[in-house]
């Protein structure tokens, strides 16, 4: 669990046989840490750059094995049957993860080494080589690992595994720019043109995000632009038309949006974090078809 020399990255998930994250059957490489706090965020615990625990109260079976064996004393139950965190002195030891039969005691984040993770991806060598599949790195934001990253996605090269990042972005340059020759598609999130709303919904303005963008169109990268669509926010047609037009400035690949979902929603309650879009819902498919007209 603890980092080392070796395991110097840290993830909170790898999935297999993703069609949805790049050309092909991927298996893409989720590594935990985000700098934007965005309202609509569907994996909360992507969030935090440290392992964190998780409860699942559907899952729990009120043993208090938990409570008993946590060396920080930092596990209790309330009188409602719910289980408290005390994520102060909580330090994400595991032992509670290790021990919970009933598994609704989950530590999310682990720390891996590049040589672990691949040869989890190497697994479906055969399937990427079948779609014109590969690897592709998401998170949270990957770029916020540069260096786990930048390895990783080096190594996949010299293995013939096409590579895909997901990045919104929001990174030093030098991130971005360290690694970029390794990467043969950018999935690049603008979530909105305008940088007061993108600021009020994400913690963070989005000029640097847009030049970064422009940098990396430079650079000859191949870059194509996602837009999560979430009603209210950052659905305006002069919002699609604008993230368009900067779209074709990059010469990017073409946009694509990504319908809003609230299935993240219960993550929040596990990691004791507030979800404030409770009443949005998805957008209509009228309005994303009229949407999606706009943005070619």
């Amino acid at each position: 669990m603890l980092k080392t020399p070796d395991k110097d990255g840290i993830i909170f998930d790898i999935q297999k046989f993703s069609i949805h994250d790049g050309p092909g059957i991927r298996t893409v490489v989720f590594l935990k840490g985000c700098p934007m706090r965005c309202s609509w965020c569907a994996n909360p615990e992507s969030q935090s750059k440290d392992p964190e625990l998780m409860w699942l109260d559907s899952l729990c079976r009120h043993c208090h094995k938990c409570e008993n064996l946590c060396p920080q004393r930092g596990l209790s139950e309330t009188p409602e049957g719910l289980k408290k965190i005390d994520r102060s002195i909580c330090t994400a030891c595991g032992i509670c993860d290790e021990n919970c039969y009933a598994t609704s005691m989950q530590l999310v984040g682990r720390y891996v080494s590049v040589s672990e993770v691949l040869r989890e991806v190497l697994k479906d060598k055969p399937f990427y080589e079948q779609s014109g599949g590969g690897i592709t790195l998401s998170g949270g934001e990957p770029l916020a690992q540069p260096n786990f990253a930048g390895k990783l996605l080096q190594e996949s090269k010299r293995l013939g595994l096409h590579t895909t990042v997901e990045t919104a972005g929001g990174v030093p340059w030098r991130n971005i720019e360290s690694l970029a020759k390794y990467v043969d598609l950018f999935l690049y999130d603008i979530k909105s043109m305008d940088s007061e709303t993108h600021k009020r919904y994400t913690g963070v303005p989005n000029e640097s995000i847009l030049n970064n963008a422009e940098k990396l169109s430079a650079l000859g990268a191949k870059i194509l632009v996602r837009v999560p669509l979430i009603p209210g926010i950052n659905d305006s047609e002069e919002n699609m038309r604008l993230t368009a037009e900067f779209a074709k400035r990059l010469n990017a690949q073409g946009v694509e949006i990504l319908e809003y979902h609230n299935l993240g929603a219960p993550k929040y309650k596990r990691l004791d974090m507030e979800y404030t879009l409770s009443d949005v819902h998805p957008p209509s498919e009228e309005l994303v078809k009229g949407l999606i007209s706009i943005s070619f």
